[in-house]
C-alpha cells in the first residue's frame, strides 16, 4: 500500500489483517464531528470488504459503556476516535477474553499496549494537529481495500449486516443503500478507498485541526489522495465560516474570528459595506451567496474588506487570517452545506450531540433524504443552542483565576455542546483569549451520572506553542478529584464528582501555569 501516513502503514496492515478475519465486528464511535466521519470510513471500508459489521455511538467511553460493550459478545471490537486513552479499562476485557480490541484513535493513549493499535502518537505524529481521528480510520481504511483485495474477501458486493444503531434512540437513518460511501466519490478510486479521503478532512477540520487557516502534517497527505481521486478541492479563499450557505450580508455579519469594526456583529454596517460595492450582489431580489460569486467578484469584496480592516485599525497579524485554504466537497451541490469541510463538520455536530448520531452517519453515508432534512433541522436547533449559551456566557461573565478562566453553566447548557460554547466565547466581552477556558455543565440523559460534572476546556494555538497541553492539564486535575479526563493540547474533557469543582479548579489553574511560565 502506497497511503497517506507512510508511518502508519504497517500498523494498519496489521489492524486490517485481524478485521478481515473476523466473522463480524462492533464498530464503536464517539459523537462529535470527528468521530461520525470516523465512524462513516470505517462502516464504508468494512462493507467494501465484506466484513458485517454493527455501529454504536458513545459521547464518553467509560467504564460503564466499555462494560456494555463487552456485554455484547463480538469476538472484534473496532474503536474509532476513542480508545487510546481507555486502553486500561479496555486491556482488562481484552485480558478476560471478551473481544479483541482495534483501535484508530488520535488521543493521549493510555499506559497499556495492545496490539492492534493504530495511533499517530505511537509513531511520532501530533494528533491534535497533524491527524485527526477521521484521518486514522481513512488510514486504516486504505489498509483494508489492499488487504481485503489480496484475500479475495473485496468483490464490490454490499454486505447486509452493517447497519447503525443511535446512543440513545432505537431509530435509524444511515440506510444499508448508503454502504457505498458518499456520492462524492466515483467508481474509479473507490476499489482503494481513496474516496474516503473528503469525509478524513471533514473530520480534521471539525476537529479543529486546520490551525492557521489550513490542514498540516499527515493531514496533507490525506488531501493530497482526496485531490488526486476528485472528491476534493482545494483554494485559497475567505476563511470566514458560511461561504457555502450563508446570504453576504450574514457571512460578514457573524465573522468575528478576525473582528472588523463596523461590519463584525453589525447587521446595519455589513448591509452598508456591501451597498458600497460596485457589484451585481442580489439575484431577483435576493442577496447572493460567496459560492455564488465569480472569481473576480471574490477579489473586489476581499481586497474591500481587507483595506476597511486596515483602516479600522486591526493588526496586521488579525487581517492575516481573514484568508485561509478552502476544503471543497467536490460531488456536492454548490450552496449546501455538504460542499464546504467546516459547514458539513457543524451539521455533524447537530445530530449526535442531541443523541441522533444515526442521522449524522446517514449523511456521511450519502443518505441525501430524510437524513439529510432531519439534519437540517437539528442544525438548526443547535445554532439557537449556541447562540443563546454564547450570550448566557458573555453576559454572566467568567470567573478568572490567575492562569485560567471558567463559568459553571450547571444545566443551562448542554453538556455535550458546552465546549463548543465555551471555545466560541472566547475572545467576547469579558473573555479573554490569553488564559484557557475551563466550563462545567451538568451530565444528564444516563442511569448513574448523578454525581457527576462535565468539564470542558478550550484553548489556542499560540497557548499550546507556549506550553498548554488540555489533555494533561484535564487527566491530572480530574484524577486529583477521583475523576477522569483527557483529549488534546488545544481542547479536552472531564468528569469530576459532584461538589469537587473547586478543587479540580485550583489544580487546574497550577498545572497551567506551570505549563506557560
Amino acid at each position: 500500500m502506497s497511503g497517506p501516513v507512510p508511518e502508519l502503514e504497517d500498523r494498519a496492515r496489521e489492524c486490517a489483517s485481524r478485521l478481515c478475519e473476523a466473522d463480524e465486528v462492533l464498530l464503536a464511535s464517539h459523537i462529535d464531528a470527528d468521530g461520525l466521519t470516523s465512524a462513516a470510513i470505517a462502516a464504508s471500508a468494512l462493507e467494501r470488504a465484506n466484513v458485517p459489521f454493527e455501529t454504536v455511538f458513545e459521547k464518553q467511553l467509560d467504564e460503564r459503556a466499555i462494560a456494555a460493550i463487552a456485554a455484547r459478545e463480538y469476538e472484534t471490537v473496532l474503536f474509532t476516535d476513542f480508545g487510546s486513552g481507555q486502553l486500561d479499562v479496555i486491556g482488562e476485557h481484552e485480558d478476560a477474553g471478551a473481544f479483541t480490541p482495534v483501535i484508530a484513535d488520535h488521543h493521549q493513549p493510555a499506559d497499556r499496549e495492545t496490539e492492534y493499535h493504530l495511533n499517530p502518537l505511537l509513531f511520532g505524529i501530533n494528533g491534535a494537529s497533524e491527524l485527526s481521528g477521521a484521518g486514522a480510520s481513512y488510514v486504516l481504511a486504505r489498509a483494508l481495500a489492499e488487504t481485503a483485495e489480496h484475500s479475495g474477501s473485496s468483490d464490490g458486493a454490499v454486505a447486509t449486516d452493517g447497519g447503525a444503531e443511535a446512543e440513545s434512540s432505537g431509530a435509524t437513518e444511515s440506510g444499508h443503500t448508503a454502504a457505498n460511501g458518499p456520492p462524492a466519490g466515483g467508481t474509479t478510486f473507490r476499489s482503494d478507498n481513496r474516496d474516503l479521503a473528503a469525509l478524513a478532512v471533514v473530520g480534521a477540520v471539525g476537529d479543529m485541526q486546520a490551525s492557521g487557516g489550513e490542514l498540516h502534517g499527515a493531514n496533507e497527505g490525506i488531501v493530497e489522495e482526496g485531490v488526486d481521486a476528485g472528491v476534493l478541492e482545494t483554494a485559497t479563499d475567505l476563511a470566514i465560516y458560511g461561504k457555502q450557505t450563508r446570504p453576504l450580508p450574514k457571512l460578514l455579519e457573524y465573522a468575528t474570528d478576525v473582528y472588523i469594526p463596523g461590519i463584525s456583529n453589525d447587521s446595519n454596517g455589513a448591509l452598508r459595506f456591501l451597498d458600497g460595492l460596485d457589484l451585481e450582489l442580489k439575484r431577483d431580489g435576493e442577496w447572493r451567496r460567496w459560492s455564488g460569486l465569480t472569481g473576480e467578484e471574490k477579489q473586489t469584496v476581499a481586497s474591500a474588506l481587507v483595506q476597511r480592516a486596515v483602516s479600522r485599525g486591526v493588526p496586521a497579524s488579525k487581517i492575516d487570517g481573514l484568508v485561509g485554504t478552502s476544503y471543497v466537497l467536490s460531488g456536492e451541490p454548490v450552496g449546501t452545506e455538504l460542499r464546504d469541510a467546516s459547514e458539513f463538520s457543524t451539521l455533524l455536530n447537530a445530530t449526535a450531540r442531541y443523541e441522533r448520531a444515526d442521522v449524522g452517519l446517514g449523511v456521511c453515508l450519502g443518505n441525501r433524504e430524510g437524513a439529510l432534512e432531519r439534519a437540517r433541522t437539528l442544525l438548526r436547533n443547535h445554532r439557537k443552542n449556541l447562540s443563546k449559551g454564547i450570550d448566557l456566557v458573555t453576559q454572566e461573565g467568567v470567573t478568572t483565576e490567575e492562569h485560567i478562566q471558567w463559568f459553571d453553566a450547571g444545566d443551562r447548557i448542554r453538556e455535550t455542546i458546552v465546549g463548543i460554547v465555551a471555545g466560541m466565547a472566547m475572545g467576547n466581552d469579558g473573555i479573554a483569549t490569553d488564559k484557557p477556558i475551563f466550563a462545567f455543565a451538568e451530565k444528564t440523559g444516563s442511569e448513574g451520572d448523578d454525581g457527576e460534572i462535565k468539564v470542558s476546556a478550550r484553548g489556542t494555538h499560540s497557548l499550546v506553542r507556549r506550553g498548554l497541553d488540555l489533555s494533561v492539564v484535564m487527566s491530572e486535575a480530574a484524577g486529583a478529584v477521583g475523576g477522569d479526563g483527557g483529549g488534546h493540547d488545544v481542547a479536552a474533557g472531564a468528569t469530576v464528582p459532584a461538589g469537587k469543582p473547586s478543587t479540580f479548579i485550583e489544580r487546574a489553574d497550577e498545572i497551567v501555569g506551570e505549563q506557560l511560565e
